[in-house]
């Protein structure tokens, strides 16, 4: 079977790009396979499961691609505001959040809202699920850190910030996760809910991603992108990645290598492939893209590997994920009030029939 993959990236100028990558020999080739424009505003945020692209924009609309029939499949219409994040789990549902403060639980088989969290007082501005799918976390503006039971559909514990973070992601196996806050890196332990380091980068921080639970991929406000070791917060390795500022990072594993893709202001899509035994190497470039367009978000699209590291992370995190809801620290219980549904969800179908369905609050499984 050939070996490939898709950059899918989001730009200004309304439009999805899709590059087919796929390796020969030790080259990485790439070439143009698609373009899809059913947004009427900029990209804000794009995320990827196994079959399904989703893409949220400032015209306030998730729109769904079909990748494996290259056809749009429908839009979502629930939100008003910019969409601010969109994060798939597995190929059952899908998070979404936006400027309007709501955090949206959709089932992508129905593609129905099951729930929808009052989440924050301003924007949500960032949000992540946890490996196991049983909790999520969110960001705002409203200076505040939130914690999701989606099993039970409730909001679990608040954290007061004091400042604004811009974003928030889990480890890959679910045992940490960082904060984000200007040019600050707050790594967080599960078990305790309190930080355990702060990393201090240089510039304000456009995007992070884990490549290891040890190592952490930082990208800001400048052409260079630095990995940071998460126990000890030291930079390990800082390269040169583009001529301007890199503004996307995203980060996969494809046969035991670890690869980083980077986007930038200068409409170039970089793959770099990470030896994480040699960390203070600069990674080699693996295959570059030019857009010729304002690029603004970025995801890999993998045809079958995407959801293999969730599947194996789920009963490993199980007992820990089960221990989250009784924090050591002290935490603010949140208003129930906060998880009440906000209305009713649109949804326009393949066919483009437009159907108001009323939402239905169930666990998500």
């Amino acid at each position: 079977m050939e070996e490939y993959m898709e950059l899918v990236v989001g730009c200004y100028e309304q439009v999805l790009f899709g590059y087919r990558v796929h390796r020969e020999g030790e080259q990485w080739l790439s070439s143009a396979d698609f373009t899809h424009h059913a947004h009427t505003a900029s990209l804000s945020v794009v995320a990827v499961n196994n079959r399904f692209v989703a893409t949220g924009s400032k015209d306030e609309t998730i729109q769904i691609y079909d990748m494996k029939k290259k056809v749009e499949h429908g839009a979502l219409l629930h939100h008003n505001g910019t969409i601010t994040c969109l994060q798939f789990y597995g190929n059952t549902h899908l998070l979404s959040g936006a400027e309007d403060g709501l955090i949206c639980v959709w089932n992508t088989k129905k593609w129905e809202c099951q729930q929808t969290f009052k989440a924050h007082k301003g924007q949500v501005l960032s949000l992540s699920i946890h490996p196991s799918g049983k909790l999520a976390l969110s960001v705002g503006t409203d200076k505040t850190l939130r914690t999701w039971n989606l099993v039970e559909g409730r909001s679990a514990f608040i954290k007061n910030i004091k400042k604004n973070a811009h974003i928030v992601q889990w480890s890959p196996s679910g045992d940490k996760y960082v904060v984000v806050i200007h040019d600050k890196v707050d790594v967080y332990q599960l078990e305790t809910a309190a930080v355990i380091g702060t990393i201090n980068n240089p510039k304000r921080i456009s995007s992070v991603q884990f490549i290891t639970d040890a190592l952490i991929a930082v990208a800001g406000d400048e052409e260079v992108i630095r990995l940071y070791d998460t126990a000890s917060q030291k930079c390990v390795c800082e390269f040169k990645a583009h001529e301007n500022r890199v503004k996307n990072l995203h980060v996969f594993e494809l046969e035991e290598t670890h690869i980083v893709v980077s986007s930038s202001s200068d409409g170039f899509v970089k793959m770099w492939g990470i030896d994480t035994e040699k960390v203070k190497t600069p990674p080699s470039l693996l295959c570059e893209v030019s857009t010729s367009a304002r690029l603004t978000c970025l995801s890999v699209w993998l045809p079958s590997a995407v959801d293999h590291k969730e599947e194996a992370n789920r009963d490993v995190t199980a007992s820990t994920v089960k221990d989250c809801d009784r924090p050591k620290k002290k935490m603010t219980q949140s208003k129930t009030a906060e998880n009440k549904e906000a209305g009713e969800t649109q949804v326009i179908h393949k066919k483009r029939k437009l159907e108001t369905k009323q939402k239905k609050k169930k666990p998500m499984k």
